[in-house]
C-alpha cells in the first residue's frame, strides 16, 4: 500500500518561511512527477508547483519567486520550500505523486497525501 505522509507545516508570521516535506512509502517500481496542491477555506484546490522526475518545474504566479520544489529520489521524497509567506498562502497543503506500481504495469496512478495546515498570521 502506497502513502504519502506530509510534514511541516504551522502557524508562521507575514514573511516568515516554512519548509514541507513528503515522502512516499509502501510498495511501488518509480515514482514520475510529485507537485504541490493547495485548498483555502471556500476555494478549490489548486497546483501550487510541480516537479518532474527529471527535476523540470514550474509553479503557480502567486508563488513564483517566493517557492522552491525540489525532490530527492533516493528518499522518494519531495519538499517545498515557502519564503516571503503572506496571509493569502494560509491554506491546507497536499502532496500529489504519480507512481508505478509495478514493472509490467505501465501505467502511474495518482496518490495524495492528507494534507498539511499553513496558516501564515501575525
Amino acid at each position: 500500500q502506497v502513502q504519502l505522509v506530509e510534514s511541516g507545516g504551522g502557524l508562521v508570521q507575514p514573511g516568515g518561511s516554512l519548509r514541507l516535506s513528503c515522502a512516499a512509502s509502501g510498495s511501488f517500481f518509480s515514482i514520475n512527477a510529485m507537485g504541490w496542491y493547495r485548498q483555502a477555506l471556500g476555494k478549490e484546490r489548486e497546483l501550487v508547483a510541480h516537479i518532474t522526475s527529471g527535476g523540470s518545474t514550474n509553479y503557480a504566479d502567486s508563488v513564483k519567486g517566493r517557492f522552491t520544489v525540489s525532490r530527492d529520489n533516493a528518499k522518494n521524497t519531495v519538499y517545498l520550500q515557502m519564503n516571503t509567506l503572506k496571509p493569502e498562502d494560509t491554506a491546507v497543503y497536499y502532496c500529489n505523486a504519480d507512481i508505478r506500481l509495478a514493472p509490467w504495469d505501465g501505467q502511474y496512478y495518482d496518490y495524495w497525501g492528507q494534507g498539511t495546515q499553513v496558516t501564515v498570521s501575525s
